[in-house]
């Protein structure tokens, strides 16, 4: 495994790992190297499995953000994590610096989000649209540091660029998210969204499991972390 990618849970169904910003969970047109090619080296290697290993993507997060990433190291593990995810079963819970302070230090947003595939982009609108699809999620400021806030985001939904697209729609751009309203880039390219923790049933143990990924060294994110 690369120095930066930490191991955060391993059973034999499935394995979360906290993802540094920058590198694809699923590959793409890019070519550069997935997150899931990385772990599947990882099992082949630590197992001594030869042939092809399985290790299937259950769930993303964008290439930009940080934190907890689930994978499936079975195709059992993945069908009923994917229906677990699916039926909202699964409680996430993110960090998000933002570059204003939000009206209520707590609430509740709802939009409807259409996605241009073409430009990777999501837009909000505070109706339905057509192609839109309804989310929603919970926030609570936690602080504030160096000029910037610190929200905790627990989203209903798992739409795609959906956090950072309703922030921004509530006026609260992410810092670093330029593509979304950021008033400057962060070196490196990456935003300050931190995907920091998963909660569920595991689906064949039956048993909870809390997985919590640490942030990462930024400056930033260590001066907040206390808050969290």
């Amino acid at each position: 495994m690369k120095d930066n990618i930490e191991i955060l849970y391993e059973d034999n169904h499935l394995i979360a790992v906290n993802k540094p910003s920058g590198i694809l969970v699923q590959g793409d047109k890019t070519g550069d190297e997935p997150l899931s090619e990385i772990v599947r080296e990882y099992i082949r290697f630590k197992y001594k499995k030869p042939g092809n290993v399985f290790c299937g993507v259950i769930h993303r997060i964008d290439r930009p953000v940080s934190g907890a990433v689930l994978l499936a190291r079975t195709s059992k593990g993945l069908e009923r994590m994917a229906k677990l995810f699916q039926e909202k079963k699964i409680k996430k819970t993110y960090y998000a610096l933002v570059e204003r302070r939000p009206e209520l230090e707590e609430g509740r947003l709802v939009h409807w989000l259409v996605k241009d595939s073409n430009k990777n982009f999501t837009h909000a609108h505070e109706q339905q649209v057509k192609g839109s699809k309804l989310s929603d999620l919970g926030y609570k400021l936690k602080g504030k540091v160096s000029g910037y806030y610190l929200l905790e985001v627990k989203p209903g939904s798992g739409r795609s660029h959906q956090i950072r697209a309703q922030l921004a729609k509530m006026g609260c751009p992410i810092k670093g998210d330029v593509k979304y309203g950021s008033k400057h880039k962060n070196k490196g390219g990456f935003i300050h969204l931190h995907a920091y923790q998963l909660e569920f049933e595991h689906p064949i143990k039956k048993e909870p499991v809390r997985i919590t990924a640490g942030f990462p060294k930024d400056q930033v994110w260590q001066l907040v972390s206390h808050l969290a």
